[in-house]
């Protein structure tokens, strides 16, 4: 099966790669790309709310519960994080999967920075650029301010084979 081309967003907490994310899903989108993503949470996260029909059925002890609805689905498993690789197996084909999160997975990531601070770069070989405000000095990585949507984009693009 052909490996999805995938692209990641990754920095530090507030950072801005929510904002950079969904603006690059919009920009794709707006080329005709079809584009899904993966949000990466160190917490725990649960998309259900107490006293819904499906909370009900995981707290009662269900494994999975599929919620349909509309144009809509959500598949919520209780077991152990899985591996990046078995979610992105999961989707169904796209033209991007952009990532958000998961700084020490090794597919290709731009560094969001909102300031100064630690940069992931210096350590990791799997940034291929950063987006801030300032001109970083610490590399010599393509550089784009993290408002330049249309850059980065063309940036990311440029790199599928």
């Amino acid at each position: 099966m052909k490996q999805p081309f995938v692209f990641g967003v990754t920095g530090w907490k507030n950072a801005g790669k929510t904002t950079l994310t969904e603006r690059l899903v919009a920009e794709f989108v707006r080329r005709g790309w079809r584009v899904s993503t993966i949000k990466h949470a160190h917490h725990a996260v649960d998309i259900d709310r107490p006293g819904t029909d499906s909370f009900r059925h995981r707290a009662a002890g269900a494994t999975e519960v599929a919620l349909v609805g509309g144009q809509r689905y959500a598949i919520m498993r209780e077991e152990a994080e899985p591996p990046l690789a078995d979610v992105l197996a999961r989707l169904a084909p796209a033209d991007l999967v952009l990532i958000e999160g998961y700084k020490r997975e090794r597919h290709p990531k731009i560094e969001v920075r909102a300031g100064d601070g630690p940069s992931l770069a210096a350590t990791d070989p799997a940034v291929a650029a950063i987006a801030a405000d300032v001109k970083p000095t610490d590399s010599p990585l393509p550089w784009f301010r993290r408002d330049d949507i249309g850059a980065i984009a063309d940036f990311i693009a440029s790199r599928k084979s």
